[in-house]
C-alpha cells in the first residue's frame, strides 16, 4: 500500500541531511566566536587586545639591554602608525 506520492519521501532524507549541516556549522561558528580563538582577519572575532607579537618582541629587546631608549621610543612610533 503507498502512501501519498512516491518522490515525496525519498527527498526528506535530503532536507533533514542539510538541516543537519546547517546545525553543525552554526556550532562550530558559535565556539569559535565565543573561544576567541586566534587567526582571524582584523576586526573580526578572533582578534587579540593588547599589544602585537612585533610590540612584544619589541618590548623584550628593550628589557634585555639590546635596544637604547632612543631606539625603543622610534621603533614604537613606527609600530603605531598604520601604512
Amino acid at each position: 500500500m503507498m502512501w501519498g506520492d512516491s518522490w515525496g519521501m525519498g527527498w526528506w532524507w535530503l532536507i533533514g541531511l542539510l538541516l543537519l549541516v546547517g546545525i553543525v556549522l552554526l556550532i562550530v561558528l558559535l565556539v569559535r566566536m565565543l573561544s576567541g580563538s586566534q587567526g582571524g582577519t582584523p576586526g573580526t572575532a578572533g582578534t587579540t587586545v593588547g599589544p602585537s607579537r612585533a610590540r612584544q618582541i619589541l618590548d623584550e629587546r628593550f628589557a634585555t639591554g639590546e635596544l637604547t631608549a632612543d631606539q625603543y621610543r622610534e621603533q614604537v612610533q613606527v609600530l603605531g602608525k598604520n601604512p
